[in-house]
């Protein structure tokens, strides 16, 4: 279960960022998550809960999360598309000269906190 590695870096960066800025508790955090990131968006709560009762500045904060869309770019015809829908193969020219452009990521978006 990689979410777990995810939410004890997540909640490492947040500790950081927050020692930095003097803050003293997170309410809640936003995470963009990419829909082909193969981060489980079900464990990935379970695991922020378990995990921030361990740290006095994040117990009891919230997990917000935004999916982002996966977007193919083909190479031959020069177009974008959806990557869940039609994976490697082009809709547009059968390519499967293809790459992933967008929807693998998993990064922070917002902090809110005191």
């Amino acid at each position: 279960m990689h979410e777990l590695g995810i939410v004890f870096h997540v909640i490492k960066t947040i500790e950081e960022v927050a020692e930095e800025q003097n803050l003293t508790k997170v309410s809640s955090v936003t995470l963009e998550v990419g829909e082909v990131s193969t981060v489980i968006v079900d464990y990935l709560e379970d695991c922020w809960d378990w995990a921030c009762k361990k740290s006095e500045l994040m117990a009891g904060s919230k997990l917000k999360h935004e999916i982002i869309k996966g977007v193919t770019f083909c190479e031959d015809c020069g177009k974008t598309y959806e990557t869940v829908k039609y994976a490697k193969i082009c809709p547009y020219c059968q390519s499967e000269n293809t790459y992933l452009i967008q929807g693998n990521e998993v990064q922070i978006k917002e902090i809110e906190a005191q």
